[in-house]
């Protein structure tokens, strides 16, 4: 692979762009650049499968550097005069909305194969794998306890024995708050919704995981019985042989989208559109469908054995603008339902 892999610290961002921004992307006075500059929070896993197999479709040489979210919109938004990278390949969508500024406006020449409620509808967000918020149940330990949905998680049985993060601090945690306060409320405010919060609380018995991963982690150890993750890892214990199974709330599942842009003003304009065609692509679906264990939004792309079909499942579909524009609300109240616990 003819990526070069950077560990950004702040040190080092300043010392990669003294030394190459004048010429290492292919700004060469009009010929045809051979050279794409990504940022990426993304995993090792998506990495080593995406852009290698990028590079050998198109014979373009990725530099890769590895970041954050957070820290590679910092550097974006610091770089806007003249931008180092091409693309930045990750992060949400709502994350991208926040700075619409710091994006070009294209639209993928596979947009119209993705599925519904995933296609670019802003003009200069691509999207190109979505994850879902899920219960995952380890069969050693669940007897027979039926787990469908959110509400068979109130079993009195179940107290002490199910985990999850805390949507104060995790974005996965957050992200199943939001879906069950809409798939059991109707919306983000209702009371139905916020009672089902207390009454889970209660159940949780104060068994809150120190992070995301530590929540699949614990239920595939035997830690626990059930927890509330999403569909990435869960995921990839089934496809290893774990003995645990996927629950997608019969009260509705939320997928949201994992996104990518192109950076205003790129100096590998070219390359970055042949990029967010890639990912779109069908070859590359295919991959994260049946290589990986991230969800692909293409309708003909392959599933591995060891996700269920989207057609299978309950979608309900978030208002991804009102949750950004209010998640301190969101968060605030969720402390209170804490606070009056304790």
């Amino acid at each position: 692979m003819k990526k070069v892999l950077a560990i950004v610290t702040s040190i080092l961002l300043g010392a990669t762009c003294l030394v190459g921004c004048s010429g290492a992307n292919g700004g060469d006075g009009g010929k045809e650049s051979k050279n794409l500059v990504v940022y990426s929070p993304n995993s090792e896993d998506i990495i080593n499968t995406i852009i290698p197999m990028f590079e050998d479709e198109t014979g373009i040489s990725v530099e890769l550097v590895s970041a954050g979210t957070g820290e590679l919109f910092k550097r974006i938004e610091s770089e806007k005069d003249n931008p180092y990278a091409d693309v930045i390949f990750g992060g949400s969508r709502a994350q991208y909305a926040q700075k619409p500024e710091l994006f070009e406006k294209y639209v993928s020449a596979n947009d119209s194969d993705l599925m519904e409620g995933h296609k670019n509808t802003t003009g200069y967000i691509t999207t190109y794998v979505s994850d879902g918020s899920v219960i995952l149940v380890n069969k050693n330990l669940i007897g027979d306890i039926k787990i469908e949905g959110y509400e068979d998680l109130l079993n009195p049985v179940l107290k002490g024995k199910i985990t999850g993060a805390d949507p104060t601090s995790s974005s996965s945690a957050f992200a199943h708050l939001t879906n069950m306060l809409l798939a059991i409320g109707g919306d983000y405010t209702s009371d139905k919704g916020w009672d089902y919060v207390k009454k889970l609380v209660d159940n949780l018995d104060g068994k809150v995981a120190s992070g995301s991963g530590a929540v699949h982690k614990s239920v595939a150890d035997g830690e626990y019985v059930v927890g509330l993750t999403y569909e990435d890892p869960s995921a990839s214990y089934v496809k290893s042989g774990a003995p645990v199974e996927i629950v997608y709330p019969k009260e509705g599942t939320v997928f949201l989208d994992a996104a990518s842009g192109i950076i205003k003003d790129a100096k590998n304009m070219d390359n970055a559109k042949k990029f967010m065609d890639f990912i779109t692509s069908k070859k590359a679906q295919d991959a994260f469908g049946s290589k990986l264990t991230n969800r692909p939004i293409r309708e003909d792309a392959q599933l591995g054995d060891y996700m269920k079909p989207m057609k299978d499942i309950h979608q309900i579909y978030e208002d991804t603008d009102y949750v950004a524009n209010n998640k301190n609300k969101i968060v605030e109240k969720y402390r209170e339902v804490i606070v009056k616990k304790n």
